[in-house]
């Protein structure tokens, strides 16, 4: 048995994480559980996980593991981790090997984890990033909270594994670091699969996917990967690597460069470069969106446009709920969260977060809480009623043919509960 579980530190990668678990996080191509699953089917295991209560109507369907009949270790896998080959066949040595025992987190790129007082004494050095569970042990209910498991883990006393130390996100801006870290060798490994024909120099293609007339791409930094009815439309610039998930379509004109991830059905137009863009999301027109994430849902309108790099060229530093906490990364952009709205011609600074559900007007100077009307540039700021995001929800699954279920539902209201605490923020000044 895989299990993926959520930790105490799932709630810092909001709002990106607020509606989903963090396990289904897309970064270099990728999500963990993808590598997750591809694990379980080599090794003839099942996946399961353990997620916070708003989200275990849509976890993985399997028997957990206390109703298993285990005959041998239990692969316990940090929802946190992130999706990449040097990770993949750590997990794989630990389940060849069988050893009980934990893999620590990596303290690469972490500075402002020690000094951050929302954590406690919780560090690196503590956290378990995975861990094969011996058989025999006493397995987690079901609806263990994440402070429960942390406490569950400690009872457990595992030793270290001789295994390199594996990287977790710790904050949004952690996913752009590891996607553009990660997508070359990742794409190697799909292009692996033998799934894929060169149909042009550097460009593969899955079945059905199709490469308009007249495109220029330049494969010298890794390969331009288009999945089962991936469209490219004419007259297009793609500079790999670059992913365009199945049925993604990036319009005529358009140019994807130096790191490009698009999920399954999204539209892309205009000029993207270093950004994940998750399924059923729009960008469909012109406008810059540079070393950014985008949720699922998401709309920018005509001319939307954020900046990725500050006017000193210094290192971008961000604010996640009243914390600045360094990057050290010069190019950060914007984290958008899941059903979020952009108006034409909105004017995004650097490093910005936009929470979950909001809907943005004019400039965006400061980070936007969830569920919110923002329009400072306008002297507005209101709530976005959670009624309002149901029935807006209602109109954009019609659209792609998704079922809107009760479940659906529910997740928006619960979404909304979750983050009540951002709109206290809501009146702070104007910063230009």
């Amino acid at each position: 048995m895989i299990v993926l579980f959520e930790d105490e530190q799932v709630v810092d990668l909001y709002p990106v994480s607020v509606g989903k678990p963090a396990y289904t996080i897309s970064c270099g191509s990728y999500r963990l559980l993808d590598l997750a699953a591809d694990l379980a089917e080599a090794f003839g295991e099942r996946v399961h996980s353990l997620v916070r209560p708003h989200l275990r109507d849509f976890r993985q369907a399997e028997p957990p593991p206390s109703a298993v009949v285990r005959a041998s270790p239990c692969l316990f896998i940090n929802a946190r981790l992130v999706p990449s080959m040097p990770v993949r066949q750590t997990l794989k040595k630990m389940i060849s090997a069988g050893r009980p025992g934990v893999v620590a987190a990596s303290d690469e790129f972490r500075p402002a984890r020690e000094n951050s007082s929302a954590r406690g004494a919780n560090s690196n050095e503590t956290e378990v990033a995975a861990a094969l569970v011996p058989p025999d042990a006493v397995f987690p209910p079901e609806d263990a909270t994440a402070k429960e498991l942390a406490a569950w883990w400690a009872r457990l006393s595992l030793p270290r594994l001789d295994a390199p130390r594996l990287p977790l996100f710790d904050y949004p801006h952690d996913i752009i670091r590891h996607h553009l870290l990660t997508l070359a060798a990742n794409l190697e490994h799909r292009l692996s699969s033998g799934r894929y024909k060169e149909i042009a120099d550097g460009v593969f293609a899955a079945a059905g996917a199709k490469l308009g007339q007249h495109v220029a791409a330049n494969s010298a930094a890794g390969p331009v990967v288009l999945d089962e009815q991936a469209t490219i439309g004419p007259l297009c610039y793609l500079s790999g690597p670059a992913y365009l998930g199945p049925n993604a379509r990036v319009i005529e004109h358009s140019a994807l460069k130096d790191g490009v991830s698009l999920g399954h059905t999204t539209k892309v137009g205009g000029e993207v470069e270093g950004s994940v863009i998750e399924p059923y999301t729009n960008k469909q027109h012109h406008g810059f969106l540079g070393h950014s994430y985008l949720g699922s849902w998401v709309n920018l309108g005509a001319g939307t446009c954020n900046s990725d790099l500050k006017n000193t060229y210094g290192l971008v530093n961000m604010d996640y709920h009243g914390r600045k906490v360094p990057t050290g990364m010069q190019f950060v952009g914007a984290i958008v969260g899941d059903y979020a709205k952009t108006a034409i011609n909105t004017g995004i600074f650097t490093g910005k977060t936009i929470g979950a559900c909001s809907m943005v007007y004019g400039f965006v100077t400061t980070n936007v809480p969830s569920f919110t009307n923002y329009a400072r540039l306008f002297g507005q700021v209101t709530e976005a009623t959670v009624d309002v995001m149901v029935a807006t929800q209602g109109r954009m699954f019609a659209r792609r043919n998704v079922q809107q279920r009760p479940c659906d539902v529910q997740l928006l209201h619960d979404m909304y509960e979750l983050t009540r605490h951002e709109r206290q923020i809501a009146g702070e000044p104007l910063s230009l």
